[in-house]
Formats: C-alpha cells, sequence, structure tokens
C-alpha cells in the first residue's frame, strides 16, 4: 500500500461514534454528524478503522493493527472505498463542510397565527418549538441546579423518594379512595390535572438537564399536542453516543426520579394533615397516587416508555422490541436460520419476548382488578 499508506487522516473532531450495539443477528455501530444530522450504521470492523483515524496514525499503521486483530491485511482498494464513503458523507477533517440540518437552525419562535420551522403540523396535531436555542437554555438550567446533581445530595433525594413510596404503600386503600373522591369534585380535579401536566413538563427538562450533567446535548425543547392532549417535550441528541452506559442510564432515569422529586413537599404536606376526609388531604392523598403511578409506570420495560429505553442502554442492544419479536417469528418459522443468531441474541430475544408477553399480560390482569375494585366499592 505504497500510495495511501503514508496519509493521516482524521474524522472531523465533532463526528460521534457509539459503542457497540446488538442489532438483529449483527453488532454495529452508530455514526452521526451532529452539524447535518445524518447518520448511519457500521460494523465492528469498520468501527475498528474508523475510530483510529485521528490524525496521529497513518494508514499503514492502523492496517497493521488491523491485521493482528483480525488475521487479514487491507489492501489500497480497502481503504480508498473506506475514505471515500467517509468523504462523501463529509466526515473527514480538511474536506467540504457539511450542510447543516435545517431542523438545528436556532430560529426565533413565531407569533401565534404566523408560519415558520418552529411551528409544525395542524391544529389537532403538531408541535410548537419554545425556545430558539434548546442546549444553551438547558445548560443555563444545569448551571443553576448544578449544587443539587452531587451525587451525595442526588443519594439523599433518592432515599427520600423511597421512603415516600413505601410510606404511601402501606396507605394504598385511602389513596385509592381519594382517587375515586376527586373524580366526583371537579375543582380538586382540575388542580391535579394541572399539578400533573407541570410534573410531565419536569419529567422532560429533568432528561436534558441530565443529559447536559453527563456530556450530552438537547436539541430542541417544545410543545407537542395530539388534541385534547398537549405535552412537552425535550429531544436529548446524542445519549446513544455517551460511551459510559451508567450516563445513558441516569438520562433515561431522570424524568421518573424527577416526577418523584416534584411529589416530596406534598407527601410532606400530606403527612403533616390529620387521617380523615379532609378534602385536602383526599386531594393530596389522589395527587400522590397518579404521581407515583406515572413516575413507575414510565420504569416499566415497554415501549416507549423509559425502562424500555433503560433496558436497552444497560444491554447495548438497539430496537429490543421489534427485534425480539422478528426472532421469535424466525424462530417458529424456520429454527435452522434462528440458531445461526449470535447465543447472546438468541438469550436476549428470547427472554425479552417472553419477559414482556408475561409483563403485559399481569399488567392487563392488575388493570383488571383495579377497575373491578373500584366498580364494587
Amino acid at each position: 500500500m505504497t500510495g495511501l499508506g503514508d496519509h493521516r487522516p482524521a474524522l472531523r473532531p465533532e463526528v460521534l461514534l457509539s459503542p457497540p450495539l446488538l442489532d438483529g443477528p449483527a453488532t454495529v455501530h452508530l455514526v452521526k454528524d451532529p452539524v447535518s444530522g445524518a447518520s448511519f450504521e457500521i460494523g465492528p470492523k469498520e468501527h475498528f478503522l474508523v475510530s483510529r483515524l485521528d490524525g496521529s496514525r497513518s494508514l499503514a499503521e492502523i492496517g497493521s493493527e488491523y491485521g493482528r486483530v483480525f488475521g487479514r491485511r487491507l489492501g489500497e482498494g480497502n481503504w480508498q472505498q473506506l475514505l471515500a464513503l467517509l468523504g462523501s458523507r463529509r466526515l473527514l477533517a480538511g474536506g467540504p463542510a457539511p450542510d447543516p440540518d435545517p431542523g438545528q437552525t436556532p430560529e426565533p419562535v413565531p407569533a401565534a397565527g404566523t408560519s415558520g420551522k418552529p411551528l409544525r403540523g395542524t391544529l389537532l396535531r403538531g408541535t410548537l418549538r419554545l425556545v430558539a436555542d434548546a442546549d444553551a437554555t438547558t445548560a443555563r438550567l444545569h448551571r443553576a441546579l448544578r449544587p443539587l446533581l452531587h451525587p451525595a445530595v442526588l443519594g439523599v433525594l433518592l432515599l427520600g423518594c423511597l421512603a415516600m413510596e413505601a410510606v404511601l404503600a402501606r396507605s394504598l386503600g385511602e389513596l385509592a379512595a381519594a382517587c375515586g373522591w376527586l373524580l366526583r369534585h371537579p375543582a380538586p380535579l382540575l388542580a391535579v390535572a394541572t399539578l400533573m401536566w407541570l410534573s410531565t413538563a419536569l419529567h422532560e427538562f429533568a432528561h436534558g438537564i441530565a443529559a447536559r450533567h453527563v456530556g450530552g446535548t438537547v436539541g430542541e425543547i417544545g410543545l407537542r399536542w395530539r388534541l385534547p392532549v398537549a405535552i412537552m417535550y425535550c429531544t436529548v441528541d446524542n445519549y446513544r453516543f455517551l460511551q459510559r452506559r451508567r450516563h445513558q442510564l441516569a438520562v433515561a432515569a431522570a424524568g421518573a426520579f424527577a416526577n418523584l422529586l416534584f411529589l416530596l413537599p406534598f407527601w410532606l404536606w400530606w403527612a403533616a394533615l390529620p387521617a380523615g376526609e379532609d378534602p385536602t388531604r383526599r386531594t393530596l392523598s389522589a395527587l400522590l397516587l397518579i404521581g407515583s403511578a406515572q413516575a413507575l409506570v414510565n420504569l416499566i420495560p415497554l415501549p416507549p416508555l423509559d425502562g424500555y429505553t433503560m433496558l436497552g442502554h444497560g444491554l447495548r442492544v438497539t430496537r429490543l422490541a421489534p427485534a425480539s419479536s422478528g426472532y421469535l417469528r424466525l424462530r417458529m418459522r424456520d429454527r435452522a436460520a434462528a440458531a445461526a443468531y449470535p447465543p447472546r441474541a438468541r438469550r436476549l430475544y428470547l427472554g425479552y419476548a417472553v419477559g414482556s408477553t408475561a409483563l403485559v399480560l399481569l399488567l392487563a390482569a392488575g388493570l383488571t382488578g383495579a377497575v373491578w375494585y373500584a366498580a364494587t366499592t
């Protein structure tokens, strides 16, 4: 490889490479250009090469290392093909600059009734970007809340949330009865609904603040509606590219944790009131039950809940649910083809398919029991 061996190409420093992810029978790495927003998948061998294009090593040095690991030397044609791919996607330093992603270009939010990219969709369903620079806004919130994000502080808050849930579990009958009472009283019902909407907004902001804390970036903060429901949203651009698994898990779990933190002052208020039929205690009881359910249900490992995202991060698997369904169908149709999956993939996909089915049946039984209990009391 005399022609290219001395070259020392480098990826643009902002290009993102993900950890290895199981996708069906294959292991893949995601590559993303944060400027253009484009992303694609590569295999482990291509990742081995691409991740070493840092400008300090020559292609000959990388090729020798590749040969020692994979037992095969790369020819000049292989390098030409790889560099042509990276060059065509404008990922190489010193090459043409990529075209920016129009969705990431900061623009002022238009006034109501005007046209513009921040407002997308129709009256019945759509999205509205609420801030021009979501990453900068989240960075300011992160700086303000940084003292609370110290591990010791978070540990104390987590213990407080666990204590709250333990106490509430012992008062489940009172809380359930309060929910029935709430449905018959419009004013407290409106107050609880408003507080739950605020908790949902806090949930989304928590994802963004956690992402900023571990080195992630936030792409957009806005309002999404599917009338009659409208909720806040916060998109984290590069959570899949965080190299530490615990950082990915922290970003995914931040929303549910924030929902529980939101309930803590209301729980202390509730605990200070005497037991009985006081309307304030009943309203707080209903809020605590609904809010706890919102947080804990989000931790269930079923799509599109945060628990499902956490499980995917923990297992380093992408598209866990569809891949499990695909594997199970293949196993029923062609066991020989299914046996070609790697052992780890077979275990994970079969385990998730069986476990998620059992979980859905269990939740359906629990919901049926709750409805029956509410109807008979």
